[in-house]
């Protein structure tokens, strides 16, 4: 059964993540063309960056709505709905009319969509890993938890090979003329298959006791998110923290990467496409590897090699892409991934075994949903005004060293995780 579950919630989370990531890539390569149109090609691109980071802003709504309905209702019920909500949205932007068309309607429709999506994304996240968290065992729980979390780059190496392919194949007059519309399209048949599958996985038996447990009390339940922030709001802001050098560091490698070296370098859209297309496939392996690691030596520490090592490695990152070798430049990401993946790993677990039953769903999303906002939502827009501001990689490598010291504070300040029984969890917390 775990195997199915873990499964069901790689699938449908790669289908998600998918939709996300390919707006994160078309506001670089597309939108700030086709719906921002400007004089100045940064303006546009930090106009196309704003819409993307506004689908941020939408997810910590979203993951407030799906974690009490998640705590209420289930698991899997929400995972069904935040898979449609996505893959409706995603395929509305492939039929969006551009600005030479509609004019100021096309930006505000693909607004909308975007905020649709991160609303979902909000959901998505927390009910795919809690409901593999709380079916496996507490030995391989970071191991088990961490397969959901590939499904970011599983994503994002979908997302961005389908790009990399158009973009090979075809001209740029056809590709901005019609081609960039083929991967948002896509989204529809992905979406089929990963709903066809998810439908085939039995709720959490830990959620079941408890709703069985919760159905015999008499008095009735407040809100799971006020239940949340009125005695695990230490929790919440440590998940917040935890996220940070995480969230950023991602958004910088793989999306301001295509700004940095299309505008910054000079060089060609396929040499970042392809870059993050094998620095993706490597860092789908080393989640799940990370993740085991975290159970054998624990959350933290693992945790805290990513963050430490992130912190380092983003001055080695833009020295690399600034050789203009492809080469190098494939290297630099891959690394920034490996050690994204160290953070990425054990995060699913940890978040989960950070919060009882009653609130796990609205613990985990919002936790992690609310850091989104000042820390991924931003990172591309930041690093992109940076760069317009200073003409330089400096400024953006401190940036991303600042939050990769908030992260290791949170951590620090955390207790260890590992092991922790999920049931017992219900009876010594909230």
């Amino acid at each position: 059964m775990i195997k199915k579950v873990v499964g069901a919630s790689l699938i449908g989370t790669t289908v998600e993540w998918y939709d996300f990531f390919l707006y994160g890539s078309a506001a670089a390569l597309v939108f700030n063309k086709l719906f921002f149109p400007t004089a100045d090609p940064l303006n546009g691109t930090l106009l196309a960056f704003t819409t993307y980071a506004i689908g941020f802003l939408a997810r910590p709504l979203g993951g407030v709505v799906f974690g009490h309905f998640g705590d209420r209702l289930g698991r899997k019920k929400l995972l069904v709905l935040s898979l449609l909500l996505m893959g409706g949205a995603t395929m509305l932007m492939g039929v969006l009319p551009t600005y030479a068309s509609v004019g100021i309607l096309a930006p505000l429709l693909l607004t909308f969509l975007r905020l649709v999506q991160g609303f979902a994304l909000g959901g998505e996240w927390g009910g795919a890993v809690l409901i593999v968290s709380e079916h496996g065992d507490a030995k391989r729980r970071g191991f088990w938890a961490s397969w959901p979390q590939a499904g970011v780059p599983c994503g994002n190496l979908l997302a961005t090979g389908v790009l990399a392919i158009l973009a090979a194949v075809q001209s740029d007059e056809d590709f901005l003329a019609w081609g960039w519309r083929i991967p948002f399209l896509l989204s529809g048949v992905l979406v089929v298959i990963g709903l066809w599958i998810r439908l085939t996985v039995s709720e959490s038996p830990i959620f079941l006791a408890a709703q069985e447990k919760r159905a015999k009390e008499p008095v009735e339940e407040k809100a799971p998110v006020l239940v949340l922030l009125k005695h695990n709001w230490r929790e919440v802001l440590i998940a917040m923290g935890a996220r940070f050098a995480e969230n950023v560091s991602y958004y910088v490698i793989t999306a301001f990467i295509l700004v940095y070296v299309v505008t910054g370098l000079g060089l060609s859209k396929s040499v970042g496409l392809n870059a993050v297309l094998i620095a993706s496939a490597v860092h789908l392996v080393s989640i799940p590897v990370w993740g085991h690691l975290s159970d054998r030596f624990g959350r933290r520490s693992i945790y805290l090699v990513g963050a430490v090592g992130m912190g380092v490695w983003i001055f080695a990152f833009f020295a690399l892409l600034d050789t203009k070798d492809p080469v190098l430049i494939t290297l630099a990401t891959t690394i920034g991934l490996v050690l994204h993946g160290a953070m990425y790993g054990p995060q699913a677990a940890f978040f989960s075994e950070l919060f009882g039953t009653r609130v796990r769903y609205s613990g985990a999303s919002v936790g992690y949903q609310l850091a989104s906002i000042a820390a991924g939502a931003l990172a591309p827009l930041i690093a992109t005004a940076l760069l317009k501001e200073f003409g330089a990689s400096l400024p953006i490598s401190i940036y991303v060293v600042a939050t990769c010291v908030i992260t290791v504070i949170a951590i620090l300040l955390a207790k260890e995780t590992r092991g922790a029984d999920l049931e017992d969890r219900d009876r010594v917390g909230v």
